[in-house]
């Protein structure tokens, strides 16, 4: 990678930053929601879980596997649900965007759109990445439309892939933005919060 990943991006609505052991008061407000965690392969229904979970993220940043974000509303101020960056291949110039989740109040808001130009542009233009995956469950069909929305090209799909919480196994499909697809995706889909940041 060109530089470390940046703990910290923002833009006029989001601030996507590390994650604080002080957040666990306001993510207990928001986290069980059970539709958070229907096409998830793991779920967070009760405090045990959630503190598991707060373990994992912590392991993750200290071996550089993966770098949770919380993403926190700028107009409210509000925790709003979280971000992640993960299967990190700095040799192969590769990594995934995913393990995201919004609170109820927070979807279909635009919040999301936010969070993806800023870590596509971290990617790409600050990490020097030459892929980014996305990934999510076949049967998520808000996921799927998203992916599709932001630029990201349909790869295939990974028959009885994951083991979801729930017993099911889950049929995984791919997708990805390459580096020479960004200029015109930026231009494109994210073009104007991409204006909103330019230097004057």
């Amino acid at each position: 990678m060109k530089s470390s990943i940046n703990q910290q991006l923002e833009n006029e609505r989001v601030l996507l930053r590390r994650y604080q052991p002080s957040d666990l008061e306001q993510l207990r407000t928001i986290v069980f929601e059970e539709e958070i965690w229907r096409f998830m392969p793991t779920r967070i229904s009760n405090v045990q879980e959630l503190q598991a979970w707060a373990q994992i993220v912590e392991q993750g940043h200290a071996a550089g596997t993966r770098y949770t974000f919380m993403i926190i509303d700028k107009a409210s101020g509000k925790l709003a649900g979280s971000t992640s960056y993960g299967n990190i291949s700095a040799v192969d110039k590769r990594l995934e965007i995913g393990w995201t989740w919004l609170s109820r109040e927070h979807r279909s808001t635009g919040l999301n759109r936010h969070c993806k130009f800023l870590l596509l542009r971290h990617a790409f233009e600050e990490l020097g990445m030459e892929r980014v995956e996305l990934k999510t469950d076949v049967l998520n069909k808000r996921s799927r439309s998203a992916m599709l929305k932001i630029g990201a090209t349909e790869e295939g799909v990974l028959r009885s892939h994951t083991q979801m919480h729930d017993g099911r196994r889950r049929d995984t499909i791919y997708y990805s933005i390459l580096l020479p697809e960004w200029p015109s995706i930026k231009a494109r889909v994210f073009g104007d919060l991409y204006a909103a940041q330019a230097p004057d």
